[in-house]
């Protein structure tokens, strides 16, 4: 009893002191710390830590592909050339203006895109960058809008495929639907939450998003809204160079073999590294460039960090947590539909924010199998896991994803910045979303 307590102690302190990053000190450090002192005190063995490490090659696999791709993407001008044809879609070509409700529209929807078809770290990782670079292009004067439309709906978008969220796969672990019985089920709840998260959106930045921007070639600064980075205006609009084509090819190639992996229960993590590599050793030899400096924007760790929570996860449920949940989960079956679903989503979404979502998913998933639960009750725990994270910076790896992206291009968030939006967002979807898919129980889809 006292090392099983001892151990709890130990996760909690790591999971609480990565949330409260003391001192700036990294995440991966706080979390590897109490790995590393969970093998030194003897109360995980090392097999277990291995195992856990092990289960996590997919997601590592997978990121890797994401970010490199990123990397390449932007060398090669493409984030630009995106940038410059999204201004030019939202602008006025009579006055020179910059619509900014048309801007925030079209950045939204290429959210959904990235999303639906490339994952939710993808939206973070692959469309922040290039969001960044249409605001600048813009000479938007509040660009956080913008950002926060990244943020927020890659966690809103992120249950209407498989492929959407890694999670997905989580939760429905062995028991994944066909991909035709997926969207069936949840392609209404996913619009439902794609639709009320971009309304709530649009209320809250109503004022900052009147305000517009310039498309002429007029040099400008615009200041970034609570906080003291300064962007400067892009140069006149690129043309995609020959690299930058075949970097928009892979991606195509990407979306359909994770859209094929997804449709046969396939990993994802392989298919997207081994393809990022692909398109990165053909872009280089074609273009005669050198990929090493490419892997200086591989967060690795990132990579560290979800590597050390799944040890603590693993260590958790080796004493025992998991039969809480599983008495949990079991008792919300037994109340009347809508209510069940309502408390295990929200609940398990408040939750992704005191321990993130990667951790709790884990835990969730396992969970909800070993408990056997029906199909909509499978859905809520997927919705609290996807988009419970919504509410807070600390909610997803997406999140924490996007933050880092913001970070280098020295934009700050804080966590009251974000829970200010969040506290908003996050009920809207979540409610719009299990009504989704309590009609969909109706109608027999679940």
């Amino acid at each position: 009893m006292t090392g099983t307590i001892l151990l709890v102690a130990i996760v909690a302190a790591s999971i609480g002191l990565m949330l409260l990053k003391p001192r700036g000190i990294a995440e991966v450090w706080w979390t590897g710390a109490g790995a590393a002192l969970l093998l030194a005190l003897r109360l995980i063995s090392p097999r277990l830590a291995a195992h856990a490490v092990a289960e996590g090659l997919n997601v590592y696999l997978f990121l890797i592909g994401m970010m490199l791709l990123s990397a390449l993407a932007e060398r090669e001008g493409v984030f630009d050339w995106l940038a410059a044809r999204a201004v030019a879609g939202a602008s006025n070509r009579a006055t020179g203006r910059v619509s900014g409700v048309r801007l925030f529209t079209l950045m939204y929807l290429s959210g959904v895109a990235v999303t639906v078809l490339m994952s939710n770290d993808a939206t973070a990782v692959v469309l922040t960058p290039a969001v960044l670079a249409a605001v600048r292009r813009a000479r938007m004067r509040r660009p956080l809008p913008y950002l926060y439309a990244c943020a927020m709906i890659a966690n809103a978008a992120s249950f209407t495929l498989p492929i959407s969220n890694p999670a997905n796969l989580v939760v429905f672990r062995g028991h994944m639907p066909t991909l035709g019985h997926w969207m069936v089920a949840f392609g209404v709840p996913a619009l439902l939450s794609i639709t009320a998260t971009y309304v709530v959106l649009r209320v809250i930045f109503r004022r900052d998003l009147a305000e517009g921007g310039l498309a002429d070639g007029a040099e400008a600064t615009a200041g970034v809204a609570a906080g003291n980075a300064r962007v400067s205006t892009a140069d006149p609009a690129p043309r995609l160079r020959a690299s930058g084509r075949v970097v928009l090819a892979g991606l195509a190639a990407m979306i359909a073999a994770l859209l094929v992996a997804s449709a046969r229960g396939h990993a994802l993590g392989w298919p997207t590294c081994l393809l990022a590599l692909a398109v990165t050793a053909l872009v280089s030899l074609t273009a005669r460039r050198d990929p090493l400096p490419l892997l200086a924007h591989i967060s690795w760790k990132t990579l560290g960090l979800v590597a050390a929570l799944f040890i603590l996860v693993d260590a958790v449920v080796s004493v025992g947590a998991l039969r809480w949940a599983v008495d949990a989960l079991t008792r919300a079956e037994a109340m009347p539909a809508s209510v069940g679903a309502l408390a295990v989503s929200f609940t398990i979404g408040v939750g992704n924010n005191l321990v993130n979502n990667l951790p709790l998913g884990l835990i969730a998933g396992s969970a909800a199998q070993a408990a056997h639960l029906h199909a909509m009750m499978s859905a809520a725990v997927m919705l609290g896991i996807d988009l419970g994270s919504n509410l807070s910076v600390t909610g997803s790896l997406a999140t924490i994803l996007w933050l880092i992206a913001l970070r280098r291009e020295s934009i700050e968030v804080s966590p009251r910045q974000f829970f200010h939006v969040g506290k908003w967002v996050m009920p809207a979807g979540m409610l719009a979303a299990t009504a989704g898919v309590l009609l969909m129980r109706l109608l027999g889809a679940l």
